[in-house]
This record gives C-alpha cells, sequence and structure tokens, in this order.
C-alpha cells in the first residue's frame, strides 16, 4: 500500500499482539476491541494461520496496528510454521494482551513471563468471562493474579465486557512520551533551512518519493523548517541559488561522498539512513559496529539485511553497491550473504558484521530485538548510511540526532 503524507506508516503504529491458545477467542476479542470485522471467527481450531496485521486508529490509543496469531496449542507440522509465525509477531509487539481460557494456564504463563522479560508492556485477560459459572470465573481470576500478579480483565467479546477497560489499561501501560521519538532529533529546528538531496533512480519508482523520504519531508514541514529538495545533479546549482548555506543537508547514502565534498563547510551532513538507524535503532552501537569493517579479510563472512522484500534491482544499494564496495577493498573471496523481509537468522555466531538497512518498514520494537540478539551473541551489527559513511571515511564528519 502505499503511504502519503497525511497517512501514519504501519511501523509507527503502536502494535499490539494478542496471544492465546487455538479458540480461546482472540479473533472475536479483536473485532470486539477494534468495533470492526477485522478477524474470521470459526469454532475450528487453526482459522487465523499466518498472524493478521491490522492497522487502525482505536480512541484513546491513537495509530495502532493490531496483531491476530495462531493460537498456542496448534499442532502438526503446519502448526509449528504457524508458530513460528507467532513468536515472529511477538518480537514485534510493543504491547501483549494474553488471553486465559481454562485451568491449564502454562502456555499463556510462558508468554506472559516472556513479555515480561522483553520489558514489554502486556495485560493478563479472562477471555469468555460470559461462558463461566461465578465460581469458576473467580477461581480462574485468583489463579492468573497468583501467577502473574496482577488481576486479569473479564472480557466478553459477546456483551462487550471489559472491552473499555482494555483500552484504558493500554493507554495506562504504554510508557510516555511513546511515539514521540524524532527522525531529526535535535539536528534542527523551526526556521532552519534543510536541504535534501535525493536521486530518483530505479529503487524510487516515477512518480513516487521513497518511504524514509516522506517521512523524513513531513516531519521538518511539521517542525516549520524550511524545505529544498533537489536530485544529485542539481545540488551544486541549489547552493549557488541560496543566500546562506543550509543548516542540514540530507543525501542519500549512496551519494555520501560526492555531497561530503561540495557542500558547504558551515552545513551540517547527514543522510537518511543515518537518521532511520537512530531513529529505528541503535544509533552508537551502529557507529561502534561500523568499526568492525576495518578488521575484515578476505575469507570474512558479511550478512546484508534488509527489512524490504523486492525482486532485485540493477545498482540495488545491498545486494549490489555494499557488496561491491567491500570485495573491493577486501577481495573477491570476501563472503556476503543477503537476507530480506523477517528472515533474520538466529544464530548470527558465522558473520563477523551484519549490516542492516534503515528499517523503514520495521518497527523499532522489532529492530531492537535484532540489534539485542547481535549484542548477545556478540556479533558487531551495522547500517546501511553508517556503513558507507565509515567506507567513505567520513564518517567522523556526519551527524547523528541525539
Amino acid at each position: 500500500m502505499a503511504v502519503t503524507l497525511n497517512e501514519t506508516p504501519s511501523a509507527n503504529r503502536l502494535h499490539i499482539g494478542i496471544f492465546g491458545k487455538t479458540n480461546s477467542g482472540k479473533s472475536s476479542f479483536i473485532n470486539a476491541f477494534s468495533g470492526q470485522k477485522v478477524s474470521i471467527v470459526a469454532d475450528i481450531a487453526g482459522t487465523t494461520t499466518d498472524p493478521v496485521y491490522k492497522p487502525m486508529e482505536i480512541y484513546p490509543l491513537g495509530p495502532c496496528v493490531l496483531i491476530d496469531t495462531a493460537g498456542f496449542a496448534d499442532e502438526g507440522e503446519l502448526g509449528a510454521l504457524r508458530m513460528e509465525k507467532t513468536r515472529l509477531a511477538a518480537q514485534k509487539t510493543d504491547a501483549g494482551i494474553i488471553l486465559f481460557s481454562g485451568r491449564d494456564m502454562k502456555e499463556e504463563l510462558d508468554w506472559f513471563r516472556y513479555f515480561k522479560e522483553k520489558n514489554t508492556p502486556v495485560i493478563p485477560v479472562l477471555s469468555k468471562a460470559d461462558t463461566y459459572e461465578q465460581e469458576e470465573k473467580s477461581f480462574l481470576i485468583s489463579q492468573i493474579k497468583k501467577e502473574t500478579g496482577v488481576t486479569p480483565c473479564c472480557i466478553s467479546s459477546v456483551t462487550g465486557e471489559g472491552i473499555q477497560e482494555i483500552k484504558e489499561n493500554l493507554t495506562r501501560c504504554i510508557p510516555e512520551g511513546y511515539g514521540n521519538r524524532m527522525i531529526t532529533g535535535n539536528l534542527v529546528s523551526a526556521g532552519d533551512l534543510v536541504l535534501l538531496v535525493m536521486p530518483q533512480d530505479i529503487q524510487a519508482p516515477k512518480g513516487r518519493l521513497i518511504l524514509p523520504q516522506v517521512q523524513t519531508l513531513r516531519e521538518l514541514l511539521d517542525k516549520k523548517c524550511r524545505v529544498m529538495s533537489v536530485t544529485t545533479d542539481q545540488f551544486t546549482g541549489a547552493l549557488e541559488v541560496l543566500a546562506a548555506p543550509p543548516k542540514l543537508i540530507i543525501t542519500d547514502s549512496q551519494v555520501f561522498s560526492y555531497v561530503y565534498e561540495r557542500k558547504p563547510s558551515a552545513s551540517m551532513l547527514t543522510s537518511f539512513s543515518v537518521l532511520f538507524a537512530a531513529y529505528k535503532g541503535d544509533i552508537h552501537y551502529y557507529v561502534e559496529g561500523a568499526k568492525a569493517i576495518d578488521t575484515l579479510h578476505a575469507d570474512s563472512r558479511v550478512l546484508i539485511a534488509e527489512c524490504c522484500t523486492h525482486a532485485p534491482l540493477q545498482e540495488d544499494i545491498g545486494r549490489v553497491k555494499i557488496p561491491r564496495m567491500l570485495k573491493k577493498r577486501f577481495g573477491d573471496t570476501l563472503t556476503v550473504d543477503l537476507v530480506s523481509g523477517t528472515d533474520f537468522p538466529e544464530d548470527l555466531t558465522g558473520y563477523d558484521l551484519v549490516i542492516q538497512c534503515g528499517a523503514c518498514m520495521f518497527n523499532r520494537k522489532y529492530v531492537m530485538y535484532r540489534i539485542d540478539r547481535a549484542k548477545k551473541q556478540q556479533i558487531p551489527m551495522t547500517n546501511y548510511g553508517v556503513a558507507i559513511a565509515h567506507l567513505s571515511e567520513i564518517l567522523p564528519y556526519v551527524k547523528v540526532p541525539e
């Protein structure tokens, strides 16, 4: 789906994951919670196969993505594949809702502890509360509270019981300031002139801007900056007509060197990819990780991790340009593997370096999950723009937002 300047991209929305056993009422709950028929409801186990991601606006939470996941008790070979997708959904979850249904609570409690360990807000819920006798309902509530330390919300998707309470609980448990991260951080403020250098190549189809450019442009307008946008060939001409140098120049990383060599000394320089490295990930870890480039050799292995899934493009930055830059420096025997989308290896220990794209299509929760995995395995990790700046020997002169 194309993203306009007036839409909130899914990656920037609060991701609310709904987890529970098969037939625990997840799909019915989502329909009641959202007020829409988002998910298919049936009494047949395994009705929800792959997770369903539904972007919507929910008062008072704002722009959200509701994630309807496959049930815990899904069995067989297909069940294992579905559970893998459920685990991936958990890695993207900003706030979790776990539906308890019945006295066997082992799996629900395992997931509750998982989210607690990840410091992810999680709400225990007794599902289908209208179907229990009062004595059984009271017993289940006390057991859930005993095991989690939290009194569960009791919900009924039929009567609407507890739905508003969950929305209020979510509002309270989301960290203060969530969603207030800025792409450009503290680099510019109202009235500053910002020059955007945006090559319109094969990766930016005619008539469209790529998502990082759209989001950055919108933020700069919201900040009341004065913005000028040019293609690379118009960069020097644009500087000539300006009465004063721009406060900040934001460029596509692929033309970092070209822009750096021609920019006014008074102008700060960064790139869209570097900005997103800070916005979505851990910029300081990426900068430190870029130093590992200098330790590579002809037999090293590098993993390129891009978030978009697309057919290979001529002069693609992740598939062609960065591997070419690395092999030019370290030799053709250097191994460069590539994964795309959510295909990210659990075991990274065979690699000397991971280079992640700007991750504009993923939410920060999932990007930080990848970073945490690399940190735990002590594998250096950096990002496209940071890596290119380092290889171009200009990284110390590139500004990163705080």
